[in-house]
């Protein structure tokens, strides 16, 4: 048996403690050990050249390490970047280039930045590190009125397109209200600065390196969950990933699942489970670049199966599955066989011990997708 101390408030004012006691098999604490999704890998690419085994940092680090070598100009700071940052993406590259390439910021999210458009208009390759998604708001105002509009107010005469901001984002099973949240849709409302969240390690380095060469500012958002369960064969030479191209991962028929980031691999599930349970045959497209999106593909996807399903983690009320929703719903009204559904987190800030019932998880999505289906 167990003793639990339980104090309890009086009407009067004053305290008792009472001594409950419990079996202790019922006052264990179940803990959850396994994640929402299951990583599905892809195929080792072949046009590259040789690879290695990496999981998502580490090909994040090698997509730094290729810029470092290659451009001279390259630049890369941030909170604890110097000894290889808090998720280990920047190990050992102050050692192997230098303390004036890869260097520590004072922790000023606005600074970080405001340092980093200098380091642009300067003509350098400035990559700039935000530990976590969450804390990249005392920034906005930087990046919505000085990165995105540097080109524009100066008659582009001056601009930051060298700047790449990276930043952790996305849940992770434990980091509760602010080490979870997914802003990418605050930044979608901001034209001159492009929005990118790759799905596996692969994408990571290709879409990474698009973004410090691109000629606009780029927000570059990493799936933290991914970092070391997400493992691939990953080119060890640099290569490129194009931008604002969504990638179709699975042809179908009968309806279009529509993602990025982790969130890709809950409705890769998904289309399994529908075609395992239901029959039916689903279009998975991974939508990666966020700003500006792939409109053609996905509407000529749901011209075709008549039906979309969207799925992110952040909250539904204003989310990019809204934008998404009501683009689609003027392009093709007239082939829709059911309502958009918009799977996605709840309006309340990211919980800690409830985030299993936060996540738009597989079960979710199912749901939803059967619902459509029956319309």
């Amino acid at each position: 048996m167990a003793a639990f101390c339980a104090v309890l408030s009086l009407g009067s004012g004053r305290c008792a403690r009472r001594m409950l006691r419990w079996p202790r098999a019922s006052a264990r604490v179940s803990i959850r050990t396994a994640a929402h999704f299951t990583f599905q890998a892809d195929p080792e690419p072949t046009e590259y050249g040789p690879t290695q085994k990496m999981n998502l940092f580490q090909s994040v680090h090698s997509a730094l390490d290729n810029t470092l070598a290659k451009d001279p100009s390259a630049v890369i700071f941030g909170e604890d970047v110097a000894f290889g940052g808090v998720f280990r993406c920047t190990v050992g590259l102050r050692d192997k280039y230098g303390k004036d390439r890869v260097f520590n910021t004072p922790l000023c999210e606005q600074g970080i930045v405001g340092f980093g458009i200098g380091v642009a208009v300067a003509g350098a390759t400035s990559i700039a590190e935000i530990q976590f998604a969450d804390y990249i708001f005392p920034a906005f105002d930087q990046i919505v009125n000085e990165a995105a509009k540097y080109r524009y107010r100066s008659g582009d005469l001056f601009d930051c397109g060298s700047l790449t901001i990276r930043a952790p984002w996305g849940c992770v099973g434990h980091g509760a209200l602010y080490h979870s949240q997914s802003p990418e849709a605050f930044f979608a409302h901001c034209p001159g600065v492009k929005v990118v969240i790759p799905r596996s390690p692969i994408q990571a380095k290709g879409l990474l390196l698009s973004c410090i060469e691109d000629q606009n500012p780029c927000i570059f958002f990493e799936p933290k969950i991914l970092y070391r369960a997400a493992v691939e064969q990953v080119p060890v030479e640099p290569y490129h990933i194009p931008l604002s191209q969504a990638e179709i991962l699975q042809e179908g028929s009968d309806v279009t699942l529509l993602s990025w980031g982790t969130q890709v691999h809950v409705v890769r599930e998904v289309a399994d489970m529908a075609q395992e349970k239901l029959g039916l045959s689903c279009e998975v497209i991974d939508l990666r670049t966020i700003l500006p999106w792939d409109i053609e593909t996905v509407c000529k996807s749901v011209t075709k199966t008549g039906r979309l399903l969207i799925s992110h983690e952040a909250p539904v009320t204003g989310g990019f599955a809204s934008e998404i929703s009501s683009t689609v719903q003027e392009e093709c009204f007239l082939n829709l066989e059911a309502p958009i559904a918009r799977v996605c987190g709840y309006d309340t800030p990211f919980p800690h011990m409830f985030e299993p019932f936060y996540i738009p998880d597989k079960w979710k999505c199912f749901d939803a997708l059967k619902k459509m289906m029956n319309y």
